[in-house]
């Protein structure tokens, strides 16, 4: 019965967690699709440029804090040493104080070094600079109450900064392209790509407040249980400075590697097409614009999901394995990746068979729609890919093997150099060349990765209800939804009604087949988020009995 408990816990954080991360990446595409109308395709090309270099120094500074945060302290917590994870949880704030306060010096005066391939992104990176310190704060206070099994503090914090992200974002980009109205369309964009990063900001900073409000509500129970513990072993600050660096560290590398492909693809874009092709500066913006903000920003949405089972999974995982129950770290990986793959395989073929009408949808700017929406039908696949590899990231990491992500993002990333190079030089591909790169990133990230998963954990996993069932379940959901749309378009010409109609056709579809075809059974949907409603809707339609 405990062990029960505890399984239905970690899904429904993991389903809170995904239904966040979803509900942050749907209002993130409804802001993008007016602030792309405002700053335009150059100021969003601005604004890409600068957020990739902000993203990294995040990843470096902060990003990694909630998931090596939430490690340190959930392995604590498993012994009940309730006063090391509170020590931990200290140090972990002063170790950003310092690190983030760092970094957002060196991101304002180093500006134009770090963005020197397009200046006129400098502006929007110097306006990001004091996020990265707020965001610091941010990242520890999420991971002390990930590591404590709470995924809802986490879920409304993010909730709210992108709410407030949003319309932040928009105001000022509104009101500073008005304060240069007689300015050419270039400054127009400079300053429209610099209201958007304040944005950014506020929505950092209002879920900073929540997350410190909540902390302190909580803050009685907190020294309550402090004090009640007498666990022998106390560990000293240096000790724990010491665990939180060689945590840390390797988090930061791994992320850092795993994620600065972004940043190194967008560097070699510019420079090969600006530098070598002779494409202007401005255009060059557009043309990567349009890609990492209109396609990309896409595809994260349902990659959003595997992170969100990541974040949630790597807790558990970290404390069943550091208990030496093997069995249970083994069975919380296999349920992630069932899980991961039910809901990424139908979202990419979704994304292959609907890509034109989905962009239509949220950019409705017809000068990109076109290579937009190619460029989406060649990332699709990567949703199925990033899903695999994020996943495994947060497991190998979970199980003490924090070095072998950092490995693996090494070799893939030399090895997606190499292809975009080539491709950009020798082929017209431009922005596929960028989508190729993408796909076999992450491809070899989730080989690499899976097979080592395979190795330390003797993980085995069922091909057939994993992969190929939901596959030929998803193939089937793809031609429904592709007939469905056009039919009602053909009707009524109306893009976001046969849209709305299709994807509901779909998930009926897919509901059906997968429990049809065996790729799921009872005991197995209960599992799921929301399990129990979900058997109860497969019985009212016959599925099960």
């Amino acid at each position: 019965m405990a062990q029960q408990k505890k399984k239905d816990s970690f899904v429904l954080q993991a389903g809170i967690l995904a239904a966040a991360g979803i509900i942050v990446k749907i209002i993130g595409l409804i802001y993008r699709s007016p602030l792309t109308s405002i700053i335009g395709l150059e100021g969003n090309g601005y604004y890409s440029s600068a957020i990739n270099i902000y993203t990294i120094i995040l990843l470096v500074s902060s990003y990694s804090i909630p998931s090596a945060i939430s490690k340190v302290i959930a392995q604590r917590l498993a012994y009940k040493e309730y006063r090391n994870a509170q020590r931990v949880f200290q140090c972990a704030l002063i170790y950003v104080l310092v690190v983030g306060g760092v970094a957002s010096l060196v991101t304002f005066f180093a500006a134009p070094l770090l963005v020197s391939d397009m200046p006129n992104s400098i502006p929007v990176l110097r306006v990001f600079a004091p996020t990265i310190f707020f965001s610091g704060l941010l990242g520890v206070l999420r991971g002390y109450f990930q590591a404590h099994g709470s995924m809802a503090h986490t879920s409304i914090s993010q909730i709210l900064e992108q709410i407030l992200n949003a319309g932040i974002s928009i105001l000022a980009a509104y009101l500073l392209i008005g304060a240069v109205k007689n300015e050419s369309e270039t400054t127009q964009a400079i300053y429209g790509a610099s209201g958007s990063a304040l944005g950014t900001g506020a929505g950092v900073l209002i879920a900073l407040l929540f997350m410190f409000g909540m902390y302190c509500l909580n803050k009685d129970i907190i020294r309550k249980r402090v004090e009640r513990d007498h666990s022998r072993h106390q560990e000293s600050y240096q000790e724990i400075f010491k665990v939180i660096i060689t945590t840390v560290t390797p988090f930061i590398l791994s992320t850092f590697v795993y994620n600065c492909s972004t940043v190194v693809n967008m560097k070699i874009y510019n420079n090969i097409m600006i530098d070598i092709k002779g494409m202007e500066e401005s255009m060059a913006a557009i043309q990567y614009g349009i890609f990492a903000t209109q396609a990309m920003s896409i595809v994260n949405i349902p990659i959003a999901l595997s992170s969100a089972m990541s974040s949630a999974s790597l807790p558990g995982v970290s404390a069943t394995f550091a208990t030496h129950k093997e069995k249970e770290t083994r069975r919380k990986v296999n349920q992630a990746t069932r899980i991961t793959m039910m809901l990424a395989i139908p979202s990419a073929v979704g994304l292959m068979v609907l890509a034109r009408p989905v962009v239509q949808f949220i950019y409705p700017q017809k000068e990109a729609l076109d290579i937009a929406s190619n460029v989406l039908r060649v990332l699709a696949v990567t949703v199925i890919l990033s899903g695999l590899s994020t996943l495994t990231n947060a497991v190998l990491q979970g199980i003490g093997k924090v070095n072998t992500p950092v490995i693996h993002a090494v070799i893939a990333l030399v090895v997606q150099i190499g292809i975009l190079v080539a491709l950009l030089f020798y082929t017209d591909l431009n922005l596929y060349a960028l989508a190729i790169a993408n796909i076999a990133y992450s491809l070899l990230m989730c080989i690499l990765n899976h097979a080592a998963v395979k190795k330390y954990l003797g993980y085995r996993e069922d091909i057939v209800k994993t992969y190929l069932l939901p596959g030929l379940a998803a193939c089937w959901m793809g031609a429904a939804a592709y007939g469905v749309y056009q039919g009602v378009y053909f009707l009524t010409k109306l893009n976001r009604i046969s849209l709305v109609i299709a994807l509901g056709a779909a998930v009926v579809v897919y509901f059906v087949l997968v429990i049809r075809m065996g790729a799921v059974n009872e005991a197995e949907l209960k599992s799921f988020p929301k399990g129990a409603m979900l058997v109860h809707i497969a019985k009212k339609m016959h599925l099960l009995r």
